[in-house]
């Protein structure tokens, strides 16, 4: 199936992105990234020695041929410290594009719109191709696109909380109005959440405690690759109809009587 996903140029080969945090070792991150057959790895700069190349480092256990890496702010709470890591990333050769985040909330990881819609906007002008994690808010995505978003990313429930998709409904707004790719961050807690996601008619999903976290990543990886793959094509596929009553799925014409 001829389904790319192009966004600002650059194509990406596949739909599911993965995260790198919460493994036990990098060893176990990179099979797991492998299992997961993702091109996009999102990597998180203040958690990442990326200046200090004689030290352990996760980005050696990355192959830049295979998977484009996509820095991201986590674990910022301020726009100047977003701003600052997402600036570190690019001097430091990694990447100019950037996953987006300045948290609002220490204990629910919400994000702070009105400092990630400022951050945006600074970093877009920069020449940054920003992928801002927001929360599933219309308006807001509606927002984020104008002031420059490469794609926006709205999350399916809290960071970490393997909820699944909470409010569907949102999602589609977003969908049914945005002119950017829209790609769900967070809350996907098993296969079937990817799914759903992909079913909604989201461009992409992007996982990292659902697979890092499961009692076996490896195979996780492996479930959330075809759960992705198999949302996408349902979805382009076009479901049917939801009725209140059953319809035959055999016609009556050619009974015996």
């Amino acid at each position: 199936m001829e389904d790319k996903l192009i966004i600002r140029g650059i194509e990406f080969k596949s739909r599911l992105w993965v995260g790198t945090g919460k493994y036990k070792d990098f060893e176990e991150t990179a099979r797991a990234i492998d299992a997961s057959g993702a091109d996009v790895v999102t990597v998180a700069v203040r958690r990442v020695n990326i200046t200090d190349r004689n030290s352990p480092n996760l980005l050696d256990y990355i192959d830049p041929k295979k998977h484009k890496i996509l820095p991201n702010t986590a674990g910022c709470y301020s726009v100047e410290d977003a701003l600052r890591y997402s600036r570190l990333a690019r001097e430091a050769g990694v990447s100019d594009l950037v996953k987006l985040e300045v948290i609002g909330d220490e204990r629910t990881l919400f994000p702070d719109v009105i400092g990630l819609l400022k951050a945006t906007e600074i970093l877009a002008k920069e020449g940054f191709v920003v992928f801002p994690y927001t929360n599933d808010d219309p308006i807001m995505a509606r927002r984020l696109e104008d002031a420059g978003a490469a794609a926006v990313m709205p999350l399916g429930a809290p960071i970490g909380s393997g909820l699944g998709i909470r409010n569907p409904y949102n999602i589609k707004i977003i969908l049914e109005f945005a002119k950017v790719p829209v790609i769900v961050d967070a809350g996907v807690g098993t296969a079937s959440d990817a799914t759903v996601a992909m079913e909604l008619g989201c461009d992409a999903v992007l996982i990292n405690t659902a697979i890092a976290g499961a009692q076996d990543p490896i195979s996780m990886a492996e479930a959330m690759k075809y759960a992705t793959l198999a949302g996408r094509l349902a979805y382009r596929a076009g479901r049917i109809g939801k009725k209140l009553y059953a319809t035959a799925s055999s016609p009556y014409d050619g009974m015996l009587t």
